[in-house]
């Protein structure tokens, strides 16, 4: 549910019946504060052809702006703050997707139009993570948002960091390395090689 279409045709049908509704809907916003309302529409724009400061066209906005959606209207200053009822609207979206099922949010702006999204990549010289896990997550869901919007999407994965670690592991390896050891656990023993390269470097700066 688009709650500025929703503020938009209110303002649209019952006030400004004479401006352009797409122009209403690009003008309303969203207020940094919660306390400040769902949904905010500036009056500056209407000031410019009505010749009236913006606080008191929000006021007379204010005073004439209704739906059965919204639980509250007030000017403050230019702005005109919208309050939506949550547990209207919360029913309506639970209705919405009872009948439109998986179509629920499909857009078709992204036909014909390719996203690549950079996965996790995660460094083959060390254990997987929680953060390789945490972006792997949220990667997947904007590519499941993009195909929702028509989107085609080639999620990649750069395996591994190709720099100096790869060197330190080949000289670890060669130094200290068990090739039975490795072979049954490879992460966990490289990792092990990985450490004791440092350990090793610290004391002998040459490596």
């Amino acid at each position: 549910m688009d709650l500025k279409s929703i503020l938009a045709n209110a303002l649209k049908s019952h006030i400004l019946t004479e401006w352009n509704e797409n122009d209403l809907y690009e003008w309303i916003e969203t207020p940094k504060h919660t306390h400040l309302g769902d949904l905010s529409f500036p009056c500056f724009q209407l000031a410019k052809t009505l010749k009236e400061s913006p606080a008191v066209i929000a006021s007379e906005v204010a005073g004439e702006l209704s739906s059965p959606l919204f639980t509250k209207v007030e000017a403050v200053g230019p702005y005109v703050n919208i309050y939506f009822d949550g547990g209207k609207i919360g029913k309506e979206v639970v209705s919405d997707i009872l009948v439109q099922g998986e179509e629920y949010g499909a857009k078709q702006f992204g036909e014909n139009k390719t996203i690549v999204l950079d996965m996790s990549s995660p460094n083959i010289a060390k254990p997987f993570s929680m953060g390789h896990l945490r972006s792997t997550v949220i990667g997947n869901s904007i590519a499941t948002i993009a195909e929702k919007c028509g989107y085609s999407t080639e999620k990649i994965n750069y395996i591994g960091d190709w720099g100096t670690q790869f060197g330190k592991l080949i000289v670890a390896f060669k130094k200290w390395g068990d090739p039975e050891v490795v072979k049954a656990n490879p992460i966990a023993e490289l990792f092990v090689l990985y450490k004791k390269f440092h350990q090793e470097a610290e004391i002998d700066p040459s490596l």
